[in-house]
């Protein structure tokens, strides 16, 4: 008998929870994402280095979202189906792997984000007596280049670039080499991933790891230079531009926290625990890691929210918008 159906079994979370959520995170996250991409494609007029982040990431985020139906549906009749199947190979493809590379490049885009919210503060403080030799020249041949809308719309591209030379191959392997010879779609070597799968993930976790060392270094270097200041020179006309980039990197940090943290710290368990004989236990990992990566996910639908809650530009857009007033172009983000 096949080892899929003695060992390898969906629970009802899987089967039934999580495409309800995944459907649900879905419908929200295009609403809200087509409608931040609309806002500050058409809505903002200047174009700084935080929007183009902003498009990037919005753009990653309807990635992210649009395949979450395709998840759904693996969760929903995965074990159904053949491997060989054109829905398995439409939700492998279109679903698991896009979701996951589209997930770790709005993980960059939000660390550049983080640190091009920390230039905006080096930049009104790196001329100031108070400030350090080393903090100028920080500002001066790094971080600063980050705030450059050329530098941003080339680091954007270069990332997509990256991302697609890479995804080709990755496919061209999945569908030649490595789940050969399982019978259906939901099977051990889809959901465990062979070694050179486990070892794409094993970066892909370096990768969030590295993200959030970014933010929360960039958050914690801020409070630290905040208090600095404040110490030494009055900032009351500067209060609301550090008030804005301590909460912009605060949330952001949050995000990662509750989203991508027990992704990350999850992943490595999972791939050390693995090769278990006992298939209640391999059970139990395959669902652990099915529902946090639904975790991760969550994260590109929560984005206009966000947005609604720290911008006033998107706030005042939005506001514009549902009272139907005629206001001219305002500044952007950021």
């Amino acid at each position: 008998m096949n080892n899929n159906l003695t060992c390898i079994q969906p629970s009802e979370i899987s089967s039934m929870a999580l495409p309800i959520i995944y459907i649900f995170l879905c419908i929200v996250g295009l609403f809200g994402n087509s409608f931040s991409q609309w806002v500050f494609l058409t809505k903002i007029g200047k174009k700084t280095s935080t929007h183009i982040y902003l498009v990037h990431l919005v753009t990653a985020n309807l990635l992210v979202c649009s395949t979450m139906p395709f998840m759904g549906i693996y969760f929903l009749k995965g074990f159904q189906w053949k491997y060989k199947s054109p829905q398995c190979i439409v939700v492998n493809f279109l679903g698991t792997l896009s979701m996951h590379v589209s997930m770790f490049v709005s993980l960059l885009i939000l660390s550049w984000i983080a640190i091009s919210r920390y230039a905006t503060l080096m930049k009104k403080d790196s001329m100031q007596e108070t400030t350090s030799c080393y903090e100028k020249i920080f500002y001066g041949h790094l971080l600063k280049k980050f705030r450059q809308p050329n530098f941003a719309r080339k680091l954007c591209i270069y990332i997509w670039a990256v991302v697609l030379g890479i995804i080709f191959p990755i496919i061209l392997y999945y569908s030649v080499v490595e789940a050969t010879g399982e019978n259906l779609c939901y099977n051990q070597k889809m959901e465990l991933g062979a070694a050179p799968s486990q070892i794409a993930g094993l970066i892909g976790t370096t990768f969030i790891g590295f993200s959030f060392l970014v933010v929360l270094t960039s958050y914690y270097s801020f409070v630290s230079h905040l208090r600095k200041v404040r110490t030494c020179t009055s900032i009351t006309e500067k209060d609301l531009t550090y008030r804005s980039v301590k909460r912009h990197l605060l949330v952001i940090q949050i995000l990662l926290i509750v989203c991508f943290l027990p992704y990350s710290i999850f992943k490595p368990i999972f791939y050390a625990l693995h090769q278990t004989k006992n298939c209640q236990q391999l059970n139990y990992l395959i669902e652990t890691k099915n529902i946090l990566t639904c975790l991760a996910s969550a994260r590109s639908s929560t984005d206009p929210i966000i947005f609604l809650l720290l911008d006033k530009t998107f706030k005042k857009t939005l506001y514009n918008l549902l009272t139907k007033s005629n206001s001219p172009h305002i500044q952007p983000y950021g």
